[in-house]
């Protein structure tokens, strides 16, 4: 008997809202996004997702404002999301899914809107119990967090960790996958201040203002030093990061201020050191995606736990602008867009 042909079922085409910026600014109070409406569809390997929430990230602003010159122009902009498909290849429509990406957002469109796509393989489930914008918060600070960690060597138990700017987003996601592993973290702050993050162990913490860091962390650890230095901030970090290095330690470097640093080349080889570079920004959404999979189970375990997500901190599309500034402003909020 002749089988039925199977229905030909087309991808779903949506009018999504979406924020566009035409061109790159001056800086972020010059920016002027506008919301705009285009129809939208998926490719056959991709997934529609309906936005339920989406995080505004430094490097968002970084690139409307011309720090990035390998951003396309004009651009919907976003990399992180969290949100619902309602099309997509079979046992998909209806998934609960959040993300992030290298590209969404830089080189392509991004998450900035009621509705994006992305490939099916990019997306993770949510983890249950957190709400859409916690979800949302979680993709570049902890992608950045685990990539770097994976790159320098999953922290053990019995190694220390050492976090210049422990109470930025990626120094508060670095200390939890540290301390979920097992790793005691100790934390570099510019004034003094308490670590303001979740940790799975006591973090001690430096004041950078008033103590000599390097001569803190030799005196915390018995003089043997760190094992693996995450450094956030850069350049102005990197001489007491190179020398709280332990022998054979590895520093974790995500960002400069002056590019340009010096560093005892005898020191570094004599001590064995590694320095790890990491750009998240060249991370494919599957790519990203792979790296969230494996936090997961952190996240299911609550060793690991979302950032807070304050209501003041939560804009409308509308108010795009409003939310670029805030993150320019070097707001420690995480910033929220909620179509």
């Amino acid at each position: 008997m002749p089988v039925a042909p199977k229905p030909d079922v087309r991808p779903m085409t949506v009018q999504a809202r979406c924020v566009r910026l035409s061109a790159k600014g001056a800086d972020a109070a010059s920016l002027a996004p506008v919301v705009e409406t285009h129809a939208l569809s998926r490719a056959d390997n991709e997934l529609l997702i309906e936005v339920k929430a989406a995080a505004v990230n430094p490097s968002d602003v970084k690139a409307a404002t011309g720090l990035m010159p390998y951003a396309v122009f004009p651009r919907t902009p976003g990399r992180d999301y969290a949100g619902v498909v309602i099309d997509g290849p079979q046992g998909w429509i209806g998934r609960e899914v959040f993300g992030s990406s290298g590209d969404l957002g830089i080189r392509r469109d991004g998450t900035h809107a009621t509705h994006f796509v992305v490939e099916a393989d990019a997306v993770v489930e949510k983890p249950k119990g957190l709400s859409w914008e916690e979800a949302a918060g979680i993709g570049v600070p902890f992608v950045t967090a685990m990539e770097g960690l994976r790159r320098a060597g999953i922290p053990k138990s019995g190694e220390t960790v050492l976090v210049m700017g422990v109470n930025g987003k990626v120094g508060q996601a670095a200390t939890q996958i540290a301390t979920w592993h097992g790793a005691r973290v100790i934390g570099v702050v510019r004034r003094s201040e308490p670590y303001e993050g979740h940790a799975n162990s006591k973090v001690e913490v430096i004041d950078a203002s008033t103590t000599d860091v390097a001569a803190r962390v030799r005196e915390l650890t018995g003089g043997k030093g760190a094992d693996i230095v995450f450094n956030t901030v850069g350049d102005p970090y990197f001489e007491a990061a190179h020398k709280s290095l332990a022998l054979r330690g590895r520093q974790i470097l995500i960002a400069a201020v002056d590019r340009i640093v010096q560093f005892n080349i005898l020191e570094f080889y004599r001590g064995q050191h590694t320095y790890v570079g990491i750009d998240t920004l060249g991370l494919t959404s599957i790519a990203t995606g792979a790296v969230l999979k494996e936090l997961g189970s952190g996240f299911a375990s609550g060793h690991l736990k979302p950032f807070p997500i304050k209501p003041n901190a939560i804009y409308p599309l509308e108010e795009a602008k409003a939310a670029f500034v805030a993150v320019a402003g070097s707001s420690r909020d995480r910033v929220i867009l909620k179509p």
